[in-house]
């Protein structure tokens, strides 16, 4: 079992940006964030694979946010700038050891408690 813990969550005004973190046990095969806010369904943000650094966004983002991994801290980020209030949303750190779907949330066994982001307009 990985265990993931969140952090880095807060409210800011539009615009502006934000740094999650998420300490991992371990890394697995494919690490990743993902998000839900209220009344809907739990949608892929980010993706890095953590043998080739390979990263995958979901469309709305690319361009604002940036995934990366901290192999000595153990440490998973996501860095959120140009934050709309449209990415309001409580913000989950996921980990999968296999699968071939990146956003899929199925294909992550692991999952951390979440943080909270809320970005006013």
């Amino acid at each position: 079992q990985v265990q993931l813990v969140e952090s880095g969550g807060g409210s800011v005004q539009a615009g502006g940006s934000l740094r999650l973190s998420c300490t991992a046990s371990e890394f697995t095969y494919k690490m990743g964030w993902f998000r839900q806010a209220p009344g809907k369904e739990r949608e892929g943000v980010a993706v890095i694979y953590t043998a080739d650094k390979n990263t995958y966004y979901l469309s709305s983002v690319k361009g604002r946010f940036t995934i990366s991994l901290d192999g000595a801290k153990k440490t998973l980020y996501l860095q959120m700038n140009s934050l709309k209030p449209e990415d309001s949303a409580m913000y989950y750190c996921a980990a999968g050891s296999g699968g071939r779907n990146v956003f899929v949330p199925s294909d992550y066994s692991n999952w951390g408690q979440g943080t909270q982001v809320t970005v006013s307009s």
